[in-house]
């Protein structure tokens, strides 16, 4: 007790413990109790497993970094022992499950936990979103996401988050928000959307932050902006919200005839958004104009016909008078032609 383990570098006055690039494969058994902070990076920890700290007693360890490593896995219960734990970093680590229960079922005080570039695996961010939607964190004020080339994130992934403040979702490859809600961060002073690949973002977005009281900083540099009809609520927003951090220099990625066009510059003329782009709405609006037109053409059919029904009558009569007059003829011609004596008599008369 109080000794240093192998590989692990010990300073009792800064209550530290450094174990880096110890070739450790598992969590050093025997760590002093004093520790606060203790590091173990650069190390091929493939796992962390339930208990891990559970005989160490380390009732004053705040701090731990266990970025860099190999870890792949951290169950349940491996960090349910660390009641005084208030930052941990898992960086850099290929995590391809986290449970959610790694806290244990009655949570934790954690209140900042980075974890850039460890997501890249789905089933790590599938865990970590059960993990916080579970309220095992609710005393967490930072969350780092950077570096992880999320494209979307799960739905309502931070509802149980009320005292999150800063949230880091930079250099992702995040193509919308639309199933992202921000609802309960009542307390949430930055949010850094920098290097995505935003293309718009929609009004129901930009009122949720609009809601928040706390929110002041919100980074969206280096993003796709897609500058067509779309983007107008986004615009109007830019220029009328003070919470973007230098929304100058947002420029348009597409289309080609607006690239490099500032946001804050876009008029609606620029957009023209008064042509419409619908092609199946214009269609179906065709179709019902050419049905009016036919029916009032049948109707102003029938109205004539109507009006002129007795001179169309009596033109009907007289074709069937003709019509008559002429099969009397055929039939009193056949009659002549089958009797031979009316046809002698009748070859005599020509004579």
């Amino acid at each position: 007790p109080g000794g240093c383990p192998a590989g692990c570098e010990c300073s009792e006055a800064a209550k530290t413990v450094k174990c880096v690039n110890g070739n450790l494969t598992e969590v050093p058994p025997d760590l002093p109790p004093y520790v606060r902070n203790l590091f173990i990076t650069g190390n091929p920890l493939r796992r962390l497993p339930a208990g891990a700290f559970a005989a160490q007693r380390l009732a004053e360890l705040g701090a731990l970094n266990l970025s860099g490593n190999h870890l792949r896995v951290v169950e349940a219960g491996a960090l349910s022992a660390l009641p005084s734990l208030r930052q941990l970093d898992l960086s850099g680590n290929p995590l391809a499950s986290l449970s959610p229960q790694a806290f244990g079922q009655g949570g934790s005080p954690l209140e900042e936990l980075a974890l850039r570039g460890a997501l890249r695996d789905q089933g790590a961010l599938l865990g970590l979103a059960a993990l916080l939607q579970a309220g095992a964190l609710r005393n967490l004020s930072r969350l780092e996401l950077a570096d992880n080339g999320l494209l979307l994130l799960p739905a309502g992934m931070f509802g149980a988050l009320p005292a999150l403040r800063h949230l880091d979702l930079s250099n992702n490859s995040l193509v919308g928000l639309r199933n992202v809600s921000f609802q309960g961060l009542g307390q949430l002073q930055s949010l850094n959307l920098s290097d995505n690949s935003l293309g718009v973002l929609r009004n129901g977005t930009l009122a949720q932050w609009r809601g928040l009281p706390a929110l002041r900083r919100i980074g969206f540099g280096r993003n796709a902006w897609v500058c067509d009809c779309a983007i107008e609520d986004l615009v109007a927003w830019l220029k009328e919200s003070d919470q973007v951090e230098g929304k100058e220099a947002l420029t348009c990625a597409h289309p080609e005839k607006m690239q490099g066009k500032a946001l804050l510059k876009i008029n609606a003329s620029d957009l023209n958004c008064s042509v419409p782009v619908d092609l199946p709405s214009q269609l179906q609006t065709s179709y019902v104009f050419l049905g009016i037109v036919l029916a009032l053409i049948g109707a102003i059919f029938l109205l004539v016909l109507y009006l002129n029904r007795k001179g169309i009558k009596k033109w009907m009569h007289n074709i069937r008078d003709a019509c008559r007059d002429h099969m009397e003829g055929y039939h009193y011609r056949y009659e002549i032609n089958a009797d031979p004596r009316l046809t002698n008599l009748s070859s005599n008369s020509d004579v």
